[in-house]
């Protein structure tokens, strides 16, 4: 009888500027792609969905109930990482900016635009499956907060 992939639920994050939250691994040698960057989330629990792991691993490493997200694609991840595994994309908003989050797990947080990625070191497939996610068009515009519009003059 085969053993079941490991399930993994991870969010394409986006700030408030449209820009992807990701942030770099602990530089740690017993941990899978140490000093890499990631995104936010994590392994699915016995008795967890993919969704309930989604929100309870955002709470855990950024400090945010995520209200709204969608699914993006499921991968079977059989080789380039660190063990074989079933990866439960999604993508989400949050009206904040890195520096308005504390970071739990790991290094450091940021944002990148949708050109900078081809330029960061990920863990594992993530560079494959933004470089999906872009071309699927569904990288999203910056939100506009703004209530006290400043009329044009």
């Amino acid at each position: 009888m085969e053993t079941p992939l490991r399930q993994i639920a991870q969010a394409l994050l986006f700030d408030r500027d449209g820009r992807l939250l990701i942030y770099l691994r602990d530089d740690k040698a017993n941990i899978p792609f140490p000093n890499h960057w990631d995104l936010i989330g994590g392994h699915v629990e016995p008795g967890e969905t993919p969704d309930q792991a989604l929100v309870r691993e955002v709470k855990e490493e950024i400090g945010v109930n995520l209200g709204h997200w969608q699914f993006f694609r499921r991968y079977e991840c059989l080789a380039g990482d660190a063990y074989p595994n079933v990866k439960f994309i999604y993508d989400a908003v949050l009206d904040s900016v890195p520096a308005e989050l504390n970071l739990y797990e790991g290094q450091r947080l940021i944002s990148i635009d949708a050109d900078q990625r081809k330029n960061v070191r990920f863990a594992n497939i993530l560079a494959a499956i933004l470089d999906d996610f872009f071309t699927s068009d569904n990288w999203p515009a910056a939100v506009d907060n703004c209530l006290g519009k400043i009329p044009a003059r």
